[in-house]
């Protein structure tokens, strides 16, 4: 089993800060931190390796410094990590990531095989689409199982994987053929902790760069110029103080003032 995570690095909600002129997130220079969501993901990717055998790659796509979570990736059990990096991916919207997501995926299989499973995060807290994964899915012409929460059974000699769905109401069991590609939510599992010695072996592990010209993209497939959605405005919401009444007395009392001016905040206002 060859097994793939995708992972972000995401600001700090502390430390956001946006770009005046292009409206994207300042990721150079500010401290970020694994997304959440994906940390669940790595850690059932590993699971699944374990179980099965192969091995689980970790890729991400940002700037150089998202180099550090593919360092916590390999010390939490993954074999190698790529980082999709270039200047020319800078304000990709959530189709041009996909795209080149996939073509990243696809680098992947033509250096190391093919690959069975394709685990993504249910959503990055930076942006709260969940669209990332799915459009991964629709590009590798795979299919997308969405909101997983336990994974059931893999069958890698029948090539099926069933798996649990969480939904508003209730759980979805889902049978699909392999490959595919899951979401998953943060009921799947536990993510383990690495140990100084494990974080130390993670040193070791490959990790491999992946630009712009190692894709075979098109200069308006990706970044800004491939990205058909784009942010006209972006501001901090003005912080207003909210001014009250407090009505003292006894509770008759106080509920025929309320009364009184409810009717006075409401006179002439058609309901």
């Amino acid at each position: 089993m060859r097994v793939v995570v995708c992972i972000k690095q995401v600001p700090d909600t502390t430390e956001v800060k946006i770009n005046p002129e292009t409206n994207t997130l300042i990721r150079e220079g500010v401290q970020s931190i694994v997304n959440p969501f994906d940390e669940f993901a790595i850690e059932e990717g590993i699971r699944i390796k374990e179980t099965h055998g192969g091995e689980t790659i970790a890729i991400t796509m940002g700037p150089p410094q998202a180099e550090d979570v593919l360092k916590t990736a390999l010390a939490m059990g993954c074999d190698k990590a790529y980082l999709v990096s270039d200047r020319a991916f800078a304000g990709s919207d959530t189709l041009a990531t996909a795209l080149t997501l996939s073509a990243a995926i696809r680098k992947i299989e033509e250096r190391d095989g093919p690959v069975d499973i394709v685990i993504c995060g249910k959503q990055a807290i930076d942006g709260d689409t969940g669209q990332v994964g799915p459009g991964i899915a629709v590009r590798l012409n795979i299919p997308p199982l969405t909101y997983v929460s336990k994974v059931r059974e893999i069958n890698p000699e029948k090539r099926y994987i069933i798996v649990e769905r969480l939904m508003e109401r209730g759980k979805e069991v889902v049978k699909s053929s392999l490959p595919a590609l899951l979401t998953v939510v943060k009921d799947i599992n536990t993510p383990r902790y690495p140990s100084l010695f494990e974080m130390k072996k993670a040193a070791k592990k490959p990790l491999i760069k992946l630009t712009f010209n190692d894709l075979g993209l098109r200069e308006d497939q990706t970044g800004l110029k491939g990205s058909p959605t784009w942010v006209n405005k972006i501001f901090s919401p003005e912080l207003k103080s909210v001014s009250g009444e407090i009505f003292q007395g006894e509770p008759e009392e106080c509920v025929k003032k309320l009364t009184q001016r409810l009717l006075e905040l409401t006179k002439g206002v058609s309901l």
